[in-house]
């Protein structure tokens, strides 16, 4: 790697989902310099662990930001795992690669972001794929992005199972989550070569891209805020005091990370700002607008004969709440074997997880100092409306009749979680109390247009009230996708990149 500049054109802080995107893009200009910043290890393209290439392997605890969160009152205290190392949580996610709908992006227009309607970034997720199946009105084929369709013949017999007996329920079959139609139960798409998890740092910053003279990467810095000259950005400090300077400076650290840099740069409420002797740069609605897809975990013991478990991931129903908005697919439950054998009598285990995922609840991400090393205070504020209560109810009620159709009850040997002892009468304050999240954290910094009062940044990424200044990942989308987001963030940093930089 190259030595650093004294000023680099552009420094991204956050080598992950968006980060690791936005330096390949950024640095094929030979003229332009780009300095990269990653809070986690930078490992070579040949030097990744096992746990961060394995696709059955989550939330490794070596490369983790170590985060917990708050879900409602009933449960205060929920595991947030993070990914802290080149690649971000791309590195350590379950893979699925599905695409935000159209009914998810005209919601973004809604908030006067443009540009993001579904006939806009449908081109660019296909420029950044290779998908060798599927209808080519839907897929690119020569990306740096591998996506991989899972087929019935990949899938557990139990996983095949769930989406046989979804079918028997009523649901259609979907042979292809980003093709033509989502309503339905089938394999999901992933990010997943050979079962090795191919995370944006390996897609994108290749060996080859890591050899340009004008790109520099440097792991194990945590950036503490950005610098600015008035409320001109003009580079970043790191926890141990080192400036960064550069011409512009993007942040890609996730709804999380991204956010609290800003918060702690000025870049927020002046009344939280003030309160923690932090002096306002920018007034603005920084970690107002939090969404997560609320989690509850229905699992069941595999039966003695079926008890494989690999692949991990996965299958999938998505459909429609009798409450949803036209247009909507608001819930999903997603077959996996991503709880241990060992917690079940069997040795097997498969998990059939429900979610609201066009959720109204909004939460809020504060820092509870100024220290960076401190974890950022997150309230998701799950079920906060009777709507969304009803919804995760009838989600669970839905997977729980699906595991007793006679397509699919023969592959299990009993309820783990909550248990048969858990009737509807009892359920839905079973899952007030033991929500999890599905690990999609969006909307901090949400961007839209001026008649928007949360509105952080504009239509591209560039922050209000300020210059210099880019947040590019998750944190700027206007309203949660109904998928999980990680495809979503990256169609996004390469959007940016050909808006901004291309034309």
């Amino acid at each position: 790697m190259s030595d650093l500049p004294e000023t680099a054109d552009v420094v991204i802080v956050g080598g992950g989902s968006a980060g690791a995107v936005l330096a390949a893009r950024l640095s094929q200009d030979p003229a332009r310099t780009v300095l990269l910043l990653e809070a986690g290890h930078a490992y070579a393209p040949d030097a990744y662990p096992a746990a961060l290439l394995d696709a059955t392997k989550l939330a490794d605890p070596d490369h983790d930001w170590g985060y917990t969160s708050r879900g409602n009152d009933h449960t205060q205290r929920i595991p947030t795992p993070r990914g802290k190392v080149l690649g971000g949580s791309s590195a350590v996610n379950a893979g699925v690669a599905m695409r935000a709908r159209a009914a998810d992006f005209a919601k973004w227009g809604g908030h006067g972001a443009q540009g993001w309607s579904f006939g806009d970034v449908l081109p660019t997720f296909k420029l950044m794929e290779n998908t060798p199946t599927g209808d080519d009105a839907y897929h690119g084929r020569t990306g740096p992005l591998p996506i991989r369709q899972r087929t019935d013949d990949e899938l557990t017999p139990s996983l095949q199972g769930f989406v046989e007996a979804a079918v028997a329920h009523g649901f259609k079959l979907v042979h292809d989550f980003n093709g033509a139609e989502q309503n339905g139960a089938g394999g999901a798409p992933l990010n997943v070569v050979d079962g090795v998890r191919q995370n944006t740092a390996l897609a994108y910053l290749t060996a080859d891209v890591r050899r340009r003279p004008n790109l520099m990467i440097r792991g194990d810095v945590t950036v503490d805020r950005v610098l600015f000259d008035g409320t001109t950005a003009t580079g970043v400090a790191a926890s141990d005091g080192t400036a960064y300077r550069g011409h512009e400076v993007i942040l890609s650290g996730g709804a999380y990370g991204s956010a609290s840099v800003l918060l702690r740069s000025g870049v927020g409420p002046a009344g939280e700002l003030t309160a923690l002797g932090i002096g306002v740069v920018a007034d603005l609605p920084v970690g107002q607008r939090l969404q997560d897809h609320p989690f509850f975990y229905n699992a069941y013991a595999l039966a003695p004969g079926s008890l494989q478990m690999t692949p991990a991931v996965g299958s999938l129903l998505w459909t429609a709440s009798s409450e949803a908005a036209a247009g909507e697919l608001d819930l999903h439950i997603t077959a996996t074997h991503l709880l241990d054998g060992s917690f079940s009598p069997t040795g097997g285990a498969i998990v059939l997880a429900a979610s609201v995922v066009q959720p109204e609840s909004r939460g809020t991400l504060r820092l509870a100092s100024r220290d960076p090393g401190d974890a950022p205070l997150i309230d998701n504020r799950f079920l906060a409306t009777g709507r969304d209560a009803r919804r995760m109810l009838e989600a669970v009620r839905l997977g729980r009749a699906i595991a007793r159709n006679p397509v699919f009850a023969p592959f299990t040997a009993g309820e783990l979680i909550p248990g048969d002892a858990v009737t509807d009468d009892t359920l839905a304050q079973v899952i007030a109390g033991n929500l999890a999240i599905y690990g999609h954290p969006t909307s901090t910094a949400p961007m839209g247009g001026p008649g928007d009062p949360w509105t952080v940044t504009d239509s591209v990424g560039a922050v209000n009230g300020v210059s210099g200044l880019r947040v590019a990942d998750a944190s700027i989308i206007p309203d949660i996708p109904s998928a999980a987001i990680n495809l979503t963030v990256i169609m996004l940093a390469e959007r940016i990149f050909q808006r901004v930089y291309v034309g």
